[in-house]
C-alpha cells in the first residue's frame, strides 16, 4: 500500500535549514574609503548557484554572491557570502529535479541572503546594497546552454 502512495505523491518543495556558510566583508581603504564621492562606485556582482544530494530526497543548495565596489582601480569594499539550505524534494518528476534544485531553492534563499549582503555592507559604513532580484530560470538555462555546448566541442566526431 505504501508504494501505491509513493508513485502517486503530490509534489512538495521544503525548507529544513538554512544557514550562513561563509561570510566576508573588506573595507580595506576605511576610514578613507567612507568619504563622500562625486559619483557612485563601479559594483560588480557574481552569483552562483551549486546543489548536492545529502539523502535521496533531501539537498544542500547554496547561493554565492560576491560583490565588489570600485572607485577606479580601488577597491572601496568587497563583500562575500555562501548562503546554503537544505530543502526536502519529494513527488516531483525526475525532469524537474534540476529546475527545482537550481531554479526554486535559491529564489527562495534570495531575500534571506539580499538582506545579509545589505546589513554588512551598511555596518561596513556604506549605504546597504540592494541587490536587484535575480532571474534564475534565465541563469539555469544560460547554464544549461553552456553545458550542453561544452559537450558538443568534446564529443568525438
Amino acid at each position: 500500500m505504501a508504494d501505491e502512495n509513493q508513485g502517486s505523491q503530490s509534489p512538495s518543495l521544503n525548507i529544513l535549514a538554512q544557514y550562513i556558510k561563509d561570510l566576508s566583508f573588506e573595507n580595506p581603504g576605511a576610514p578613507r574609503s567612507l568619504q563622500s564621492r562625486d559619483k557612485a562606485p563601479a559594483i560588480n556582482i557574481n552569483v552562483n548557484v551549486n546543489a548536492n544530494p545529502l539523502s535521496e530526497s533531501d539537498f544542500d543548495v547554496v547561493l554565492a554572491l560576491n560583490a565588489e565596489a570600485k572607485d577606479g582601480d580601488k577597491v572601496l569594499f568587497a563583500c562575500e557570502l555562501v548562503y546554503g539550505g537544505v530543502f526536502r524534494v519529494t513527488g516531483f518528476p525526475q525532469e524537474h529535479m534540476l529546475p527545482v534544485l537550481f531554479i526554486e531553492c535559491p529564489r527562495l534563499l534570495f531575500p534571506f541572503a539580499r538582506q545579509i549582503v545589505a546589513d554588512a555592507t551598511r555596518n561596513g559604513g556604506f549605504p546597504p546594497l540592494m541587490i536587484d532580484p535575480i532571474d534564475f530560470a534565465q541563469m539555469f538555462a544560460q547554464r544549461v546552454a553552456e553545458e550542453q555546448s561544452r559537450a558538443k566541442v568534446s564529443a568525438p566526431n
